[in-house]
């Protein structure tokens, strides 16, 4: 070819080429977003048909005042959701990593803002509470806006715990379950839900979550079971076992489990602890590993460590009140519980127990339960990994030539495990403190602006104080306050980096 027919053909080139970047990357988007649509709406679908489970329990009660709420509410969901799907799969598209992280970011958003229109229609609340309220539904925090719940309509009662089993594990098993099918990679999906690093507990992820919701179902069962034999009535008996298995919080009662007897504070007790355990292990036992539950080392350190704060708190407790031990032992035990697996019952003001008590469970607000379980929190075995790194430290510090081989449940910690860690714990305080200080701003005196921060951030439900403490709740709160706090919420629930990461340049580039 010769000089003149190069030229000729740069020019063609040149003419043929876009003239922007943008219609490029945009028309190449398209595909990309219209899965995540597909998608999203699926969740819509699956959200209004939800609704139709308090619809029944208000039929059931005749309370048919309330009903056109939720009518209204799954119509307009319903809606919206067959208008994303509506459109189709398109075919032979796939997520990338990058693109379940804004999945899975837009769809706890979008559910929470189509979840939040029956709540407002019922209540007539603004919509800031409803969202405020809804979010911390379904990240399973607990912490409420709504007062006189003992004779609030049965409807929105069991639209708010139903919040709760749907967004503990329930709504991301049925992501499982569904994603594979698409072909979009579910257990990714739950993977940056989850800070789980372990392996693929079955060799299909839609198997998994098949294990998982029937896990999950008959865990939320049996508590429904227990809590009837304890004398509670039918409908407190399914509100609070959905909100127990999945370490949520709401209530029946404005006085939490404080209304209900010693029996079913000990049941709650145990079904708080079941759900705040890694349920793959629970799926690791089905399928033969009889021993995985008891041989783990996070889930052996997490039931050491709540066994010697409840027996050392309630012996610190019964010295100070006069009260019996078995009583002590009871009151301590489910509120050390409750708190370390971000539940937020109550059965008593622990903030009237004196400064200790208030330090000692701001400091457990915290701790968290297991990894890949319905809690929130820091997660135990991230204080198992900083213990073996700081003795590994100190080991090297004595031997400086020694090679010391640092080992967490038979995995090796290599750097990208530390680092995660690291970078975790690191924007979980910038986090809380950055909030504590915007609510600070916002007017809110030091202790409900930091604990505030931190029961959000951390997904536990009540604070400490008068306003936000287990005997109060947010509905005082400023809407901006509310707002921040629900930003905290999620980026508590999503494990913060999931959200961040979305805020980087890097991120949004083609």
């Amino acid at each position: 070819m010769n000089r003149r027919a190069v030229y000729c053909h740069r020019d063609a080139s040149r003419m043929s080429a876009p003239l922007s970047p943008v219609p490029s990357t945009f028309y190449m988007a398209l595909p990309t977003l219209r899965i995540i649509g597909f998608i999203l709406g699926i969740f819509l679908i699956t959200l209004a048909v939800s609704m139709i489970i308090p619809m029944l329990t208000l039929l059931a009660y005749e309370r048919t005042d309330d009903l056109q709420a939720f009518i209204w509410g799954s119509l307009i969901t319903f809606s919206c959701g067959f208008a994303l799907v509506a459109p189709g799969k398109p075919a032979n598209t796939h997520l990338r990593p990058r693109d379940m992280y804004f999945l899975t970011t837009i769809s706890w958003v979008v559910v929470c803002c189509f979840a939040a229109l029956p709540l407002m229609l019922i209540q007539h609340i603004s919509y800031s509470d409803a969202f405020f309220e809804t979010m911390s539904g379904i990240t399973t925090t607990g912490a409420t806006v709504l007062s006189g719940l003992d004779s609030a309509s049965p409807g929105l009662l069991m639209w708010r715990s139903l919040l709760h089993w749907l967004g503990g594990i329930g709504f991301i098993g049925m992501a499982i379950a569904i994603l594979p099918l698409l072909r979009v990679g579910g257990m990714r999906l739950f993977q940056t839900e989850s800070s789980d690093w372990s392996e693929k507990v079955m060799p299909r992820s839609h198997v998994a979550g098949q294990y998982l919701l029937v896990i999950y179902v008959t865990f939320t069962i049996a508590a429904f079971i227990a809590f009837l034999l304890t004398g509670m009535g039918a409908f407190d008996a399914i509100n609070h076992a959905m909100s127990t298995v999945a370490t949520g919080g709401f209530s029946t009662s404005d006085a939490s489990m404080g209304k209900f007897g010693p029996s079913a504070h000990w049941v709650a007790v145990f079904f708080m602890i079941v759900g705040s355990l890694p349920f793959t292990l629970y799926v690791m036992t089905l399928r033969g590993h009889r021993t995985a539950l008891f041989r783990d080392q996070q889930v052996r350190g997490f039931v050491l460590m709540l066994a010697i704060t409840s027996v050392l708190f309630s012996g610190w407790y019964w010295l100070n009140n006069d009260v019996p031990a078995l009583d002590a032992l009871r009151i301590v035990t489910f509120s050390v519980v409750s708190v370390v697996t971000t539940t937020g019952f109550a059965v008593d003001d622990y903030t009237q127990w004196g400064g200790f008590a208030v330090m000692a469970f701001f400091y457990l607000t915290f701790i968290g339960g297991c990894s890949g379980s319905t809690s929130g929190g820091l997660k135990m075995f991230r204080f198992q990994v900083a213990y073996s790194l700081l003795r590994a430290n100190f080991k090297q510090l004595i031997h400086p030539r020694a090679v010391i081989r640092q080992q967490y449940n038979g995995h090796n910690l290599d750097e990208e495990i530390v680092r995660s860690i690291l970078t975790f714990s690191f924007f979980i305080t910038m986090t809380i403190g950055v909030l504590a200080l915007c609510l600070a701003l916002l007017g809110l005196d030091p202790i409900t602006a930091l604990t505030g921060a931190a029961t959000a951030v951390c997904n536990v439900g009540p604070g400490l104080g008068e306003i936000i403490g287990p005997a109060g709740n947010f509905s005082t709160l400023p809407d901006t306050a509310k707002w921040l706090l629900s930003i905290g919420m999620l980026l508590g629930r999503l494990e913060i980096i999931t959200v961040l990461v979305l805020l980087t340049p890097a991120f949004w580039r083609h």
